[in-house]
């Protein structure tokens, strides 16, 4: 039977240029780090190229990746919240990235943009054609470790402005998506301020589906750079410096325990190298730590990370 599978290869032409553009402006604001390639293969198909940046003078480490890769099987354990794919062949495309900066100050931040395809048993009764299931994912978000209020204000203006062509509506729904994603539900707390994110989405059809994508892809440099020079040379001391590394805690154990995409990659036999490049070079975990009442680590918690419209129309 007869299989319509949507051309990826614009996305994959895409994703290529929009990881190079990033990596190009990461190494300037930067100014002394440069990213390392290092590209690999897929052991049922496809493959990626992972670089990273380390040791540089505003990212402690910076990586960004590109894979498209395929099977000929889901497993069961990679398909929680679509069960019904589990066993279908299945191909999958996108560019991850995940930047761990040296100062305090500026925030840790997070983008991927995706297309996933799967083979699927519903059949179109008038062409008999088996109609391949398929969408985009994706989104980005922060996770500042002090607050301040004209970053969010930016980055979420930015992200409004990023889906506001495709309607009104998908910015408030993708933020929504993003706060009840990024959350981590054993400890009861929101991860970051939040941003974007969508998945299954094909509601659009498949050009302005994947418009939509490039649009949010495109937002990201515009949405984090202004943060990242505003914030990049504020002094900080030791304080500043063990809060940062305990916050990065948090973005462990949400990788960890909750990513989709992380246990995706490990479940379907993918690089483990690249698949934990999201993970900071340095973290700590202090047992039932508390800070001080009033502080500006305690405020990061109580106030600055609880949902709230940074946004008035």
């Amino acid at each position: 039977m007869k299989t319509t599978t949507p051309d990826s290869s614009p996305v994959r032409a895409y994703l290529l240029s929009l990881q190079e553009g990033i990596c190009c402006a990461l190494e300037q604001e930067d100014g002394t780090g440069r990213f390392q390639e290092d590209n690999w293969q897929h052991p049922e198909g496809g493959g990626g190229c992972t670089r990273i940046l380390t040791e540089g003078a505003v990212f402690e480490k910076a990586g960004v990746a590109f894979s498209q890769v395929k099977g000929e099987k889901l497993p069961h354990s990679a398909t929680a919240h679509r069960p019904e794919l589990a066993g279908r062949a299945w191909s999958a495309l996108g560019v991850s990235l995940v930047l761990h900066p040296r100062n305090p100050y500026v925030p840790t931040t997070h983008l991927n943009v995706r297309f996933f395809c799967a083979e699927s048993e519903i059949e179109d009764p008038k062409s008999k054609v088996q109609n391949p299931v398929w969408w985009f994912g994706g989104g980005f978000d922060l996770t500042p470790f002090y607050g301040f209020e004209e970053d969010a204000v930016h980055w979420h203006s930015t992200a409004r402005a990023a889906v506001a062509p495709f309607g009104a509506a998908f910015y408030p729904r993708f933020k929504q998506a993003c706060n009840d994603y990024f959350f981590l539900k054993h400890r009861h707390e929101p991860r970051g301020l939040g941003g974007l994110f969508f998945d299954d989405f094909n509601e659009l059809g498949f050009d302005q589906s994947f418009a939509l994508l490039r649009s949010v892809g495109d937002a990201f440099l515009p949405a984090y750079r202004p943060i990242v020079a505003r914030r990049k040379s504020t002094p900080y001391g030791d304080r500043e410096r063990q809060f940062q590394l305990y916050r990065r805690g948090r973005y462990v154990e949400f990788n960890l325990a909750w990513d989709r995409g992380t246990l995706f990659g490990l479940h379907s036999g993918g690089r483990t190298e690249s698949i934990l490049m999201s993970l900071p070079p340095l973290v700590r975990w202090d047992y039932d730590w508390k800070p001080e009442p009033g502080s500006p680590e305690a405020r990061l918690h109580e106030v600055f990370l609880q949902p709230r419209d940074w946004v008035v129309a």
